[in-house]
């Protein structure tokens, strides 16, 4: 602070010093006008910069505001007070702690001088002049350690001649010239000056000269050794900051180098019956984020908290850790579920409590963030259940950090912008459109950058607008939209069927412009399924572009950047792109990130949490992500779409199954959510278990199909038998699953998932030969025909004239070379719900085919399914209230 010649001085001989040894550093200046808040801002900056391994605050402070200097100094966070003047350094030194904490400089060099003399310290009588909180001080508590019997002499201490005559060993730093006489001192001692005082010399042109606080010409004829002044304890005092400084930079290394975490894991209270889900996670007391952050090698900079609970992860993480190698990749899928579901989310976390909590393994979940239409609508809350949940449940079924709402945001951007286009090319000339899509500011017109792509696309390649011709500004102008061929609708994160198929455009504002469109819930909109397969914001933004919305009359795609909003969606979704972290009940991280539909969308959370979490674990630990519904759909979509995006390979995949969904398949009554079970689910009947295995047995050829271990997680409900329990497992092993466990994660948390644990962790070292079902360069109908056959165990295909067109669109188009996304029912193999088990030679009817070019997929529709879901005559929400009390949540998310 401020510009004093001495510190300036000073600052330059610390970065000449730095420069010689490779050290970085730089001055930081602050005016003479600097506040205390303007330093403290300064330090808080430092303190958070992962790139800085060590700061020091010159002193004194020059500053003509008042500024507390010991607040400053105890600012600077100890891991970085390379200077060693905060409180807890000096603390630490005083109490012998030697091994953790900065020693000031002058002290450490001294001490280094004194070991340079070959003398032992031990045992030696030490006299300190002098009780800085810089030297003397310091200097006292550093002999002391090295076991030398220290008495500290002062301006009051009446026989200094006396005591000086003792010391085998003298330290001065008293700020008086040449106080301490050759006399005084004992022959043989080792004498350290650590005086800097000027005295009156007219030979010298300065008129002054530098001395010492020790006579040194009568002292070196008694000391054994003796430091000059100058040239003596200054050059060690830079040399200790430099040492200092790469010590700082070897334990920050040390501390965040890839291995081991160090976490605090919290301890389950199991109770019986087990309570409701929400009662469980509100008993739970999460840590706080940014010790989560911090446990799992997060840098604070790399962190953006929202709240005690939740925090935004910086992308920057992945260009920090590069050169790191990745962890083991594991896909948690089930068999073909009932309506009820088979609890895959809930193996997903008891999986990763095992691993962490019990095994001590460094392990990440990655899940997808639940929509609030089904959780206000008829599923609940998508956090896990029992003792396995992410907490706080509320908050990651609700808004969480509001990436949904952006998606909301953005999606509708890109409607309003389609129906406003096709209404003013509608209403205006070439001429007019032209004035105000490229309009004169002062006399100046220009193309933006969205502007330009659009007419290089045109195979115009012209940058002034002046000089286009009436035939080129047509074809600018005019995106010519078909509006029967629009394929971007509305979304809303709310069930509401009535929004299903609706009218737009009739208020007489709109000159009788009207068209019918629908509305969709959020999470099927392609910006979900750009966000979830992303691989950064740059190329995020490269898929937004190249979004399809419609078709123009001569059938030539439209897309996002034909419509100019392509950089407005990014900036709507910047931070929508960085994963969520949030932690399960028993405190193993999880990344919180994306939520595409499982049917026409790949159902998968984001490649960006996956590559992140592959990170942090490093080479030894474990990224557990879930795939949406069965293996048939999700886990097919995980392989064919989201690994050939990211690159990623998995090493095992965990196939959930339960009793309940084999004696379905086995030809058990139908389940139906909110009515109870029959008697065949809830008493013993091992002819259906045993009849239901063969969709058990197929899930587990489709996911071997893809050359990964399978490792079967039995998910055990209260009214399962050991008998069924038994034979699940039995079948498993024998229709090739590397293991089958039963898991009773549900009830007993991480330790209930133990068996399946180590069988991941086997699993993991077994060979795999990972390898897709089809080549991207087929023909569409071709890869439609290979899922079908292949997975679903179809005789054949039948494609219905709308997606024969379609097909024929696509390939035209350039988009045929995309890879599948079947849009089928979750509840058969089939396309009947109706058909369980395994059934085989049906014809698959693809009605018709849709593209999602900017995620990246084709999506053929299988039968009819609604984007939007619908309100149950009973929703989740008239369970959910706010508690008069302590103003939570209450509820049965």
């Amino acid at each position: 602070v401020g510009n004093r010649d001495d510190s300036n001085l000073y600052i330059n001989m610390k970065l000449k010093a730095a420069a010689e040894i490779g050290i970085s550093a730089n001055h930081i200046r602050l005016p003479n006008t600097a506040t205390e808040a303007d330093v403290l801002k300064c330090i808080a900056s430092l303190n958070a910069d992962p790139a800085v391994h060590g700061f020091i605050v010159q002193l004194p402070l020059d500053s003509n505001k008042p500024i507390n200097t010991e607040k400053i100094t105890n600012a600077v966070a100890p891991e970085k007070d390379v200077d060693g003047l905060s409180s807890i350094n000096a603390g630490k030194l005083s109490r012998g702690d030697l091994g953790d904490c900065f020693i000031p400089c002058t002290p450490k060099g001294c001490m280094e001088l004194i070991r340079q003399t070959g003398v032992q310290v031990a045992g030696k009588r030490a006299v300190v002049i002098g009780r800085s909180k810089i030297v003397g001080a310091p200097m006292h508590d550093l002999l002391l350690w090295n076991n030398a019997t220290v008495t500290t002499c002062h301006s009051k201490t009446s026989t200094l001649a006396e005591e000086v005559g003792k010391a085998d060993i003298l330290v001065v730093a008293a700020g008086r010239a040449e106080m301490v006489k050759g006399e005084w001192i004992k022959p043989g001692a080792i004498v350290i000056d650590c005086g800097i005082n000027h005295v009156p010399d007219s030979t010298k042109a300065s008129g002054k000269r530098v001395v010492g606080d020790v006579a040194y010409a009568s002292a070196k004829e008694k000391a054994s050794f003796i430091t000059p002044v100058p040239g003596g304890v200054g050059p060690m005092t830079v040399a200790m900051l430099m040492q200092s400084t790469v010590e700082s930079a070897q334990r920050f290394l040390e501390k965040f180098q890839p291995g081991k975490w160090t976490i605090q894991y919290n301890q389950l209270t199991l109770k019986m019956p087990v309570p409701s889900d929400i009662e469980i996670s509100q008993s739970c007391v999460p840590k706080p984020i940014d010790q989560v952050a911090k446990e799992v090698g997060l840098f604070p900079d790399e962190v953006e908290p929202y709240g005690q609970t939740k925090a935004k992860v910086q992308l920057s993480v992945l260009n920090r850790l590069k050169n790191q190698p990745d962890g083991k990749y594991v896909v948690v899928t089930g068999i073909t579920p009932t309506p009820l579901g088979e609890g895959k989310s809930t193996t997903t976390v008891g999986l990763v409590q095992a691993l962490g909590a019990h095994l001590h393994q460094n392990v990440f979940a990655c899940v997808r963030q639940p929509s609030q239409g089904p959780t206000f609508g008829i599923k609940g809350g998508a956090a896990g259940g029992g003792y396995c949940q992410v907490v706080p449940m509320e908050e990651f079924n609700l808004h969480l950090t509001g990436d949904i709402h952006a998606i909301t945001a953005a999606n509708n951007l890109v409607a309003a912008a389609v129906d406003a286009r096709i209404f003013h090319e509608l209403t205006q000339s070439d001429q007019a459109l032209y004035n105000r899509l490229v309009p004169s500011v002062n006399g100046v017109r220009k193309f933006s950058d969205i502007q330009i792509r659009r007419l290089r696309k045109l195979g115009i390649n012209k940058t002034d607008p002046m000089a286009l011709t009436k035939e080129e500004v047509n074809s600018f102008v005019r995106l010519d939209i078909d509006p029967g061929t629009i394929t971007w609708q509305r979304v809303l994160d709310t069930n509401d069927r009535f929004l299903r198929k609706i009218t737009i455009g009739q208020s007489p504002t709109e000159k009788g412009f009207t068209r019918t469109a629908q509305f969709d819930i959020t999470v099927s909109s392609e910006i979900m399924a750009v966000l979830a397969l992303a691989d950064g914001l740059d190329d995020m933004k490269r898929r937004f572009g190249r979004m399809v919305v419609a078709s123009s009359k001569k059938g030539q795609p439209v897309t996002a950047d034909d419509l100019g909003v392509t950089g407005a969606l990014a900036v709507l979704m910047k931070d929508a792109i960085k994963p969520n972290l949030m932690q399960t009940l028993e405190g193993t991280p999880v990344f919180v990130h994306a939520g595409p539909f499982a049917n026409i969308a790949h159902g998968n959370s984001s490649v960006l949490a996956d590559k992140i979490a592959l990170k942090l674990v490093g080479k030894d630990g474990f990224v557990v992500t879930e795939a949406g519904f069965g293996a048939d759909i999700g886990m097919e979509k995980f392989f064919n779409i989201k690994c050939r995006y990211s690159g990623l390979r998995p090493h095992v995949v965990v196939l959930v199954a339960t009793v309940r969904a084999l004696k379905m398949h086995g030809g058990g009554p139908a389940v139906t959510a909110g009515v109870p079970l029959p008697k065949e689910y809830t008493e013993e009947n091992l002819q259906l278990v045993a009849k239901g295995c063969s969709n058990l047995n197929k899930q587990i050829q489709n996911a071997r199909m893809f050359g990964v271990p399978v490792v079967v997680a039995v998910n055990a409900f209260k009214t399962d038998t050991k008998a069924e329990l038994a034979l699940v497992v039995q079948h498993a092993k024998e229709a090739g699953a590397f293991d089958a466990v039963e898991c009773t994660h549900w009830a007993e948390g991480g330790k209930g998932a133990l068996a399946l644990a180590r069988a991941v962790q086997r699993a993991s070292q077994a060979p795999s030969n990972f390898r897709f079902l089809y080549n991207m360069e087929l023909p569409v109908v071709d890869k439609i025909r290979l899922i079908a056959q292949q997975v679903y165990g179809a005789r054949d295909i039948e494609l219905l004239p709308e997606a024969q067109e379609k097909v024929a669109l696509y390939t035209k188009q350039g988009f045929g070379n995309l890879p599948i996304c079947m849009a089928k029912t979750h509840l058969s193999l089939s396309h009947d719900p109706e058909q369980k088990g395994a059934p085989t030679g049906f014809v698959l009817p693809i009605r018709d085919i849709r593209a999602s070019v900017g995620a990246g997929f084709l999506y053929p529709l299988v039968g009819t399914m609604s984007t939007m879901p619908g309100l149950p005559t009973r929703p989740c929400f008239y369970d959910i209230d706010l508690d008069p009390v302590s103003g939570g949540v209450n509820g049965l998310f």
